[in-house]
């Protein structure tokens, strides 16, 4: 559709470098004042960076296309970590790997909101039966042989002929807002123990490769639906600035148009599926609003 996938990229890791510059210069203004920084109270700003694994549910693939309408029943697919370890620490392959990048603010004490994106991979698992049900014109189809209507056949697919996967990749950028629950705060406030419990919306952004009838459309980009989840995070606070952070996600993922083919807009894949995922980040916390003093925190005590 004309996005271009790594200007959104450079975006979201342009709006995190300049969060992370705003809140510096924020802090240095207020360097005199004399502050308890307390990271669920109102006027604190994070970011974090991290890695995924993701799991989904078995699912109904609609395929579209100029010859063809048909369906694939009961699909299987995983995710695809890097196996290198050394592009984790890359600056050059830093987005390769399965990521999250994430930028929140409390605006009020205990809620905060962010906006994200979390880098996934779908990919679809081959020699496992699904089921194969309507329209192949005779002729479109002379690698696999799928030619005219089925109602309910059992098939194998081989990832030479038939393929369907998102590993550059399946994106989705959420708005969320959650709220934060400091449970054990240390001496002098150099370790604190959260929880982050939130709800997310946002819009799925595909990059897509596809085989079938001898052709192979690679990096096709679309903006193909949109999906609703759930978070729930563990944050282990270090020295009041950092902390590593462990997330549990779940939702569901409703594509109404996935495009397939290269510079063609009527073929397409849609589908609805559930996703879960697991995630370790790291990231910052920066008190940038004077509230955030010892008159304004909260009480460790009140939820």
């Amino acid at each position: 559709m004309g996005t271009n996938y790594f200007s959104i990229k450079k975006a979201f890791l342009l709006l995190l470098l300049l969060a992370v510059s705003f809140s510096f210069e924020a802090q240095y203004r207020g360097y005199s004042r004399k502050k308890t920084k307390n990271s669920a109270a109102e006027g604190t700003l994070f970011f974090y960076w991290g890695y995924n694994r993701s799991i989904y549910t078995k699912s109904t693939i609609q395929f579209v296309g100029q010859g063809y309408d048909f369906r694939l029943k009961g699909v299987e697919a995983t995710d695809r970590p890097t196996r290198e370890l050394s592009k984790y620490f890359s600056i050059r392959n830093l987005t390769e790997p399965q990521f999250n990048l994430r930028v929140g603010y409390n605006f009020k004490n205990y809620w905060a909101v962010s906006l994200g994106y979390d880098h996934m991979k779908y990919v679809m698992k081959h020699n496992v039966p699904y089921i194969l049900s309507g329209r192949i014109n005779p002729g479109v189809d002379n690698v696999t042989n799928w030619s005219g209507n089925y109602g309910g056949d059992t098939v194998f697919t081989q990832e030479q002929t038939f393929h369907y996967e998102n590993t550059n990749g399946m994106n989705y950028i959420r708005a969320e807002i959650s709220r934060v629950r400091p449970w054990v705060k240390g001496k002098g406030g150099k370790f604190t123990f959260s929880t982050l419990t939130g709800g997310s919306l946002g819009v799925l952004f595909n990059v897509n490769d596809f085989t079938f009838a001898g052709r192979k459309d690679m990096q096709t980009q679309s903006v193909s639906g949109f999906g609703v989840s759930g978070h729930l995070g563990a944050r282990f606070e270090f020295f009041k600035h950092f902390f590593v952070q462990a997330n549990l996600a779940g939702g569901f993922m409703m594509q109404s148009r996935v495009m397939i083919r290269a510079n063609d807009y009527d073929s397409y894949a849609r589908h609805r599926f559930g996703y879960g995922a697991g995630e370790i980040v790291m990231g910052g916390l920066f008190y940038i609003r004077p509230k955030n003093d010892c008159n304004s925190c909260p009480s460790w005590g009140k939820g």
